[in-house]
């Protein structure tokens, strides 16, 4: 028993359109070799054209009007590869007017004569109103609105009942975005039609031949005649190629009369159709029709510029992002903070809705994105290969997610440091749209003359469809600025990565020099403590043991930052006046000419690690103590804003330069490491009180109110 072969669209795809065997009835075809020799002509040439043709006749002994065998010469001479441009010229033969059009394809020579029941004078004033309409076109300054003027003109110029400009998706899908129509007509504007209503095989006629016109769509063909067991006759570029069966029944389950497409082709892709229909039976002149197919290459020509407009102007708007996020992840430690800093500029920049920035296992947010599924988005990442993840629906992500991504359904993730699992992942939200397509997107499967196979809609009366699961798909600007973007972030990411390599090796030749001070200093006072020698030893030791502490607890801290491991921030309620009068007691205890004047509040609490508040206040009082005006005083401040707390530090002292500014908080600064002014430091003091300060949620500035160098930490209340 044969199994049924399953109908699918690929049946119709299958569909040899191009050879039908058969041509309109509006006109004669005669076809032959290139040596001359008649290989095929229509059933009805020789009624219209008075011939009586037989096979292998030759051209020369055939009785064509006069100017037909001069055209077929100038064809002939221009043949490249079997292939030569069409001709044409008007010619009468009895009676009747002719439209004949001469052209070469496939090594064959096809004469065809299209019947044209319109005076010579009417079809040059048509030709006179294209030409107004192709300035007309050329004024847009809009796609929508060039597209619109567009669908008027040929309307103008034709005198179809409906013009339509289809714009076609990424997925061949086609929206009707322009229309002018006759009173009466149901509008199609807005309706989406399914790519299934173009097969392939049609999509490359359209390209290949970009009019096609039926004149009557209830026609009987002409078959072809010819010689036996020859290959089919190619009508690609035929003006009279009978359609197929499966299209002219689609045709008249819309009731159309006549149909004329005229195909809008960019770069070599269908990008769009203008679809004109008549209600009755509709024969435009070959000229005029020409004249809109000279229209649509000017709207070609017109959207490529547009388009090239808008991507050069994305470009140079992602280049200007680019350059400002460059710059900032150069100077700044913190990959994450730094891109955060320009979040809103890469939102734009990449066409996204929130993003998500991770790097050493610290993930955060810009934009309404909840931190556990920004967690969860990060996780379900690669752990190697590519560099640029993209998913544009709800199906892309994995399993496990799909019931949890609520509104977020497109994403585009860049690992811009893969040693550090450094991701920032642009989010575009779920786009929940109503479809309008002009009839339920589905065909039927009937027997038809064709064989068992998909019929076209019978019904284009609205039907909506909602769509819910995808966001946009990242279009080639958007990925080409992705890609620019992440490969400055990974060159940025790289030469982190060297920097860095140069400080742990300066910072281990450092360490070793600072701690071989102290630790001199400790062997000779144990060597004079076992001598019987003096009791300020006991001082000595203490004052080098406190010091080699200090510089191995920075670089062990920095050790927790770099390694991602954060500094072990516990959290609790603690009053930060006695903990901050107790460090300035110390420090003028051990620096008994120094002057401090502290302005706070009998108590002031906030949940705070106080161990690590010591630790910036230590630092900034320290910073204050080795960089102001020798005598002058420092000032302490501890301010309560209700909400908010601050700190502020003041000394007397010359504004820091602007070039240094966007190192202030670096690691390993040239200024600091070797400072005559603080010779113990490593200048690592800023860059781990900025980090503390950051993992308690608050900020840490520096300002000049002349004449004071200021740092001021805010923290939250709460």
């Amino acid at each position: 028993m044969q199994v049924a072969t399953p109908v699918t669209l690929t049946n119709c795809a299958d569909e040899p359109i191009h050879i039908p065997g058969s041509i309109q009835p509006h006109g004669a075809l005669l076809a032959f070799d290139l040596a001359g020799a008649l290989i095929a002509w229509s059933g009805n040439a020789p009624d219209l054209l008075a011939v009586a043709p037989a096979l292998d006749m030759p051209l020369a002994s055939l009785a064509l009007p006069a100017g037909v065998h001069e055209a077929v010469a100038e064809c002939l001479e221009s043949v490249e590869s079997g292939e030569a441009p069409a001709t044409a010229l008007e010619v009468v033969i009895g009676s009747l007017q002719f439209d004949c059009i001469v052209h070469v394809h496939c090594e064959r020579l096809i004469i065809e004569f299209e019947l044209r029941h319109t005076a010579s004078d009417a079809v040059a004033a048509f030709a006179l109103k294209a030409h107004t309409a192709i300035d007309r076109l050329k004024r847009q300054k809009s796609i929508d609105a060039l597209l619109q003027m567009a669908t008027e003109q040929v309307r103008t110029i034709t005198g179809f009942d409906r013009v339509m400009a289809y714009r076609f998706h990424h997925d061949d899908s086609g929206d009707v975005t322009a229309e002018a129509h006759r009173d009466g007509l149901e509008p199609y504007l807005g309706r989406r039609y399914p790519a299934g209503d173009i097969p392939a095989q049609a999509r490359r006629l359209y390209i290949i031949n970009t009019l096609r016109l039926i004149a009557d769509v209830a026609y009987s063909p002409s078959p072809l005649v010819g010689r036996a067991g020859d290959a089919p006759l190619d009508l690609s570029h035929s003006v009279l190629r009978s359609v197929s069966p499966i299209h002219v029944e689609y045709l008249q389950n819309m009731g159309v009369g006549a149909s004329m497409s005229v195909s809008i082709v960019v770069a070599g892709r269908l990008w769009g159709l203008l679809a004109c229909h008549h209600m009755s039976p509709l024969q435009v002149p070959y000229s005029v029709r020409m004249a809109a197919d000279v229209m649509a290459q000017v709207i070609a020509s017109l959207v490529q510029s547009i388009e090239a407009r808008e991507r050069a102007r994305m470009v140079e708007q992602a280049a200007e992002v680019r350059t400002r996020v460059m710059e900032t992840l150069l100077h700044n430690d913190e990959a994450v903070r730094a891109l955060l800093e320009h979040a809103p500029a890469l939102c734009q920049s990449l066409r996204v809705e929130a993003l998500v920035v991770t790097q050493y296992g610290k993930v955060m947010v810009y934009g309404d994105v909840d931190a556990g599924l920004a967690a969860a988005m990060v996780a379900s990442l690669p752990e190697s290969g590519t560099d640029l993840v993209e998913r544009t629906c709800v199906a892309d992500w994995p399993e496990v997610m799909q019931a949890v991504l609520g509104q977020w359904a497109g994403l585009l993730a860049l690992r811009f440091d893969p040693a550090t699992s450094g991701w920032l992942l642009g989010l575009r939200r779920e786009q929940i749209h109503t479809i309008r397509w002009a009839g339920r997107p589905e065909k039927e499967v009937r027997v038809g003359p064709l064989g068992s196979r998909l019929t076209p809609r019978g019904s284009f009366d609205e039907w909506r469809e909602m769509v819910r699961g995808r966001a946009v798909p990242w279009d080639a600007v958007e990925r080409l600025a992705a890609t620019q973007l992440l490969g400055e972030m990974n060159r940025a990411s790289v030469a982190k990565h060297v920097e860095m390599d140069r400080a742990r090796a300066q910072l281990l030749a450092m360490l070793g020099h600072d701690l071989r001070g102290p630790l001199h200093a400790i062997n000779m006072a144990a060597t004079v403590m076992q001598h019987g020698g003096a009791t300020t030893m006991g001082s000595r030791i203490q004052a080098s043991s406190t010091r080699m502490e200090r510089l191995i607890s920075q670089v062990l801290d920095m050790s927790r930052i770099n390694g991602g491991l954060g500094l072990g921030v516990a959290l609790i309620e603690v009053d930060l006046v006695p903990l901050l009068r107790d460090l300035l007691d110390e420090v003028q205890t051990a620096h008994a000419g120094l002057r401090i004047d502290a302005n706070l509040p009998p108590t002031l609490l906030v949940r705070a690690d106080g161990d690590r508040m010591m630790q910036v206040m230590s630092n900034l009082v320290s910073n204050a103590r080795h960089h102001g005006d020798a005598g002058e005083p420092i000032e302490v401040a501890l301010i309560d804003l209700g909400g908010q707390v601050v700190l502020e530090v003041r000394n007397k002292a010359p504004a820091i330069p602007d070039e240094l500014l966007p190192t202030l908080y670096s690691p390993l600064k040239h200024t600091s490491v070797g400072n005559v002014r603080n010779r113990g430091g490593l200048g690592l003091g800023l860059h781990i009180a900025q980090e503390i300060v950051q993992q308690h949620g608050g900020s840490i500035e520096y300002r000049y109110d002349a004449p004071h160098v200021v740092f001021a930490v805010a923290l939250p209340r709460g």
